[in-house]
């Protein structure tokens, strides 16, 4: 399966430049999402749609990576036509991952889950939920709350859909889950102040 990384938004809420660029703990926060695809053993190809308003990442993406990684350029400011033109220009025709660039909890292991759960679904398209209560107990106050069952959830920007109908609405599962790698991302600074302790704490646990 391949992937999309979805790195064409403004990032205005975060007030720190372009969001995929911004560090965290000396590295930018686009990299964690690449390197939890290319550790992933279901993912083929990874793919990076920018934007105008990302020119730094699109650099980036070149130097760090070295044709690794295919960054296409979209026209940004709509993130489900971006999104589009990402998988048609991609020709892809199969189950495709789209992520967006700022989860960097996310490992190799938890991109492997979401595909395991997606093969195990029978429909065409999957989106990865959090429980409002794992949000709220990271302090992340989330934009978007559905009501699924009797239970909040927050959509945490990790689905898969089918590239072959891309332009249709796809019947989808609902895969919600209590592991924070999924609830985490980086939309403000104390977003980003909660993912460096986090992160901070796992590398003392292993020391």
């Amino acid at each position: 399966m391949d992937a999309i990384i979805m790195a064409g938004g403004l990032g205005s809420r975060l007030g720190m430049g372009e969001k995929p660029c911004v560090t965290l703990l000396d590295k930018p926060l686009i990299t964690y999402v690449v390197d939890a695809l290319k550790e992933s053993s279901g993912i083929d190809k990874v793919y990076v749609a920018v934007s105008p308003a990302t020119p730094l990442t699109q650099s980036f993406l070149q130097k760090k990576y070295n044709g690794e990684v295919r960054a296409i350029m979209t026209g940004g400011g709509n993130y489900v036509g971006d999104m589009i033109y990402a998988v048609k220009e991609a020709a892809i025709i199969s189950p495709v991952l789209i992520i967006m660039a700022d989860l960097p909890l996310l490992k190799g292991k938890h991109i492997d889950y979401v595909i395991e759960e997606y093969n195990k679904c029978g429909k065409p398209a999957m989106s990865v939920f959090s429980p409002l209560s794992v949000c709220k107990g990271l302090s992340v106050r989330p934009d978007t709350v559905f009501n699924w069952g009797g239970e909040l959830i927050v959509p945490s920007g990790v689905n898969i859909i089918d590239g072959s109908n891309i332009e249709q609405e796809q019947d989808y599962e609902s895969l919600v889950s209590q592991e924070i790698a999924f609830a985490l991302n980086i939309n403000r600074a104390e977003d980003l102040c909660r993912c460096k302790e986090i992160i901070e704490q796992r590398l003392l646990s292993q020391a």
